[in-house]
């Protein structure tokens, strides 16, 4: 009985490749890797604060998203392209303005595109 399962362990054993050494990691790839383990190493507390300030800052989070959510969905609805507005203000008495840039016009799909002209022939 133990010859009979010698033989295809042996077998086995054969055909199952030898465990490959691994290759050293260059002086760059081993400089990277200490580098990054430092930098988690250093980071590693301020992470763990702000883990701590976001469970703590959670519920206003989700109740600020349940009040302003509907409100600043119509608002993105309504504007087609931020890129034409200046950043926020905030006034003196509490307002908050969006400006349109200046130098931008009112609806850039309205303007006209240059219209091309083709050569004119003498009758």
């Amino acid at each position: 009985m133990k010859h009979s399962l010698l033989i295809p362990l042996f077998a086995l054993s054969l055909a199952s490749p030898l465990a490959a050494e691994e290759e050293p990691l260059s002086l760059m790839e081993r400089g990277a890797q200490l580098f990054f383990e430092g930098l988690m190493e250093e980071m590693a507390p301020a992470l763990d604060g702000m883990a701590d300030l976001l469970e703590e800052a959670g519920p206003a989070l989700q109740e600020f998203v349940a009040e302003m959510g509907p409100k600043l969905r119509d608002v993105l609805e309504d504007v087609d392209d931020w890129s034409v507005y200046t950043a926020p203000e905030v006034l003196p008495n509490g307002d908050i303005i969006i400006r349109r840039k200046p130098d931008i016009p009112k609806d850039k799909d309205t303007q006209k595109a240059p219209q091309e002209t083709s050569p004119q022939i003498d009758l």
